[in-house]
C-alpha cells in the first residue's frame, strides 16, 4: 500500500473519528493513500446485518454503519477504510483479519502519542 504512515498521522486520525468528525478522518485517510474518498452513512445492506456494526460496498464505495454511533467508533471507520483500500473493480480483495490489524496499528498510534504527552505533561507538573 505504499509508504506506511507515522504515529502522529495515525493518532490524527483516529482524534478525528473521536471527536466526532469521521468525514475527515475519512478525507486524510483518502488524499494520504491516494484513493477516492468513500461514503459514509448509516443503515444496513441486506445479508450483512446481523451482530454487525458496519460494512463496505465495494460497488457503492460507502462504508454503511449500523447505528449513527459506530461511525464515531475509530476501530471501525479504520477497519472499513481498510476494506476501501482493498477494493478494486468492485471486488474486495482484503481480509477481516487484515482490515483488524490495520484499524489496530492505529488505535496503538493514538495511544504511543497520548502515552508520550502525558509524560511530558507528568514531568512538567514536577518540576
Amino acid at each position: 500500500m505504499g509508504a506506511e504512515p507515522g504515529d502522529e498521522f495515525k493518532a490524527a486520525v483516529v482524534a478525528y473519528v473521536l471527536d466526532s468528525k469521521p468525514e475527515e478522518a475519512i478525507e486524510i485517510l483518502s488524499r494520504f493513500y491516494r484513493v477516492d474518498e468513500p461514503k459514509l452513512g448509516v443503515g444496513v445492506f441486506r445479508k450483512h446485518s446481523k451482530g454487525v456494526r458496519a460494512v463496505y460496498s465495494g460497488d457503492r464505495k460507502e462504508i454503511l454503519a449500523a447505528r449513527r454511533e459506530y461511525l464515531y467508533d475509530p476501530f471501525v471507520i479504520i477497519h472499513e477504510f481498510y476494506h476501501h483500500l482493498r477494493s478494486f473493480d468492485g471486488k474486495h480483495r482484503g481480509t477481516e483479519k487484515n482490515a483488524d490489524k490495520f484499524a489496530s496499528e492505529f488505535i496503538l498510534a493514538f495511544n504511543r502519542v497520548v502515552s508520550r504527552f502525558a509524560d511530558v505533561s507528568t514531568r512538567k507538573s514536577r518540576s
